[in-house]
């Protein structure tokens, strides 16, 4: 789950992470507000999506009266801010920020990340912030630092020494550096973050080290132990059938093919939008409807496929353990005959009550494909597809 800039701040806040003071506004009259309440001279107004690029975009603006505060306002609420992260579809800006300004001296780039592969904590640094990190981890991938964090034995200061020397902080700085590398693993760790980035973390004129954007996303799996953080979510930003899935626990995750495919089980979900482009397609998406699903379950699931009216034909790979097959038959004959199926369904059903799971989907009345592995299940959906089209 991500959340919006502010939202990242106020939570880095509690944890004495140094960030500018601001305010979020809905209208331009609460912007005004919000720039009143810090003083000025200088206001940064920020449009607030779950995106990065918005400087490029148009999406961040330095000001310095309360007159052309509001004028950004009134030009950022309700814009489509387009970005090299939101696709050329962008998002729609419904909620802005307006921040104090700050003497930016130097922009360096600082995020965290948990890496899956060594089953730590891992720190990205580099001397090159700002809003073209991207090209110096393309371009000159010798500027950026990493290294990880073992979670059993925690942040040490030597961790915050080895990101000052990094990022070439002098004197009082490299103190300042090493209590926010320790603020931050705190942050990171006790919020169950899965990213942090901080881009750009400046240093002032003062000498100060400054968070001044922050973008945090968190792991879905532990929101269970924070209501504080799931109280943040924007349902806005987020696609809409993906927020329909999170509702039945189904693992959705929108894709740009046109095979729509349900499966129970990452892995074999993995192993069936592979197969699919072997046979010269591509999935529409990831679905995996869980080991445990009912008739309602793989229902809304079926919906949701259908939904993405890029879908030109839909695979379902049941192996029936935990999950019977013909509780996936059922759900998948009344779900077809609710939302009338007008794309070819190819169904590979296997494991417990498999036969009956097949006689339930034959004497449905519905042009359902059977197919009796996923290899012919892959070969009979593409060819489906294409001689329907």
């Amino acid at each position: 789950m991500n959340i919006h800039e502010y939202q990242a701040k106020a939570v880095l806040a509690k944890y004495g992470v140094p960030v500018p003071r601001g305010g979020a506004a809905f209208s331009p009259d609460e912007a005004v507000a919000e720039a009143k309440k810090l003083g000025g001279p200088v206001y940064v107004v920020k449009a607030q999506i779950h995106a990065g690029g918005r400087g490029k975009g148009g999406g961040v603006k330095v000001v310095k009266s309360l007159d052309d505060v509001k004028a950004e306002a009134t030009r950022m609420l309700g814009m489509t801010l387009v970005t090299h992260q939101t696709g050329p579809a962008g998002k729609l800006v419904q909620r802005i920020y307006v921040e104090e300004g700050s003497n930016i001296k130097r922009e360096l780039y600082l995020s965290i990340v948990v890496d899956r592969e060594t089953s730590r904590v891992s720190f990205i640094v580099s001397t090159e912030g700002g809003m073209d990190i991207e090209e110096v981890a393309h371009k000159t991938p010798e500027k950026i630092l990493a290294f990880s964090v073992d979670v059993a034995s925690g942040i040490q200061p030597f961790h915050g020494r080895k990101v000052a020397y990094a990022l070439g902080l002098e004197g009082d700085q490299i103190k300042q550096g090493v209590a926010l590398v320790e603020k931050l693993y705190n942050a990171f760790t006790t919020e169950d973050m899965s990213m942090l980035e901080i881009n750009p973390l400046v240093v002032t004129g003062e000498g100060n080290l400054i968070c001044l954007d922050a973008k945090i996303g968190f792991d879905s799996n532990a929101l269970y132990r924070h209501k504080d953080i799931v109280a943040l979510r924007d349902l806005t930003e987020e696609d809409p059938a993906e927020v329909e899935a999170s509702k039945y626990d189904l693992n959705y995750i929108k894709l740009d093919g046109q095979i729509g495919c349900m499966v129970n089980g990452a892995g074999l979900a993995m192993a069936t939008m592979d197969i699919i482009k072997l046979y010269g397609s591509e999935p529409a998406n990831f679905l995996d409807v869980g080991g445990g699903a009912t008739k309602e379950k793989v229902t809304a699931a079926f919906k949701i496929i259908l939904s993405d009216k890029n879908v030109e034909g839909i695979l379902v790979n049941i192996f029936g353990g935990i999950m019977r097959c013909d509780i996936i038959a059922e759900g998948v004959v009344a779900a077809a005959k609710e939302v009338s199926l007008g794309v070819p369904l190819v169904v590979r059903l296997e494991g417990t009550n498999v036969e009956l799971g097949k006689k339930i989907m034959a004497e449905s009345g519905l042009p359902i494909i059977s197919a009796d592995n996923l290899a012919d299940a892959a070969e009979k959906i593409v060819k489906a597809v294409k001689e329907a089209a």
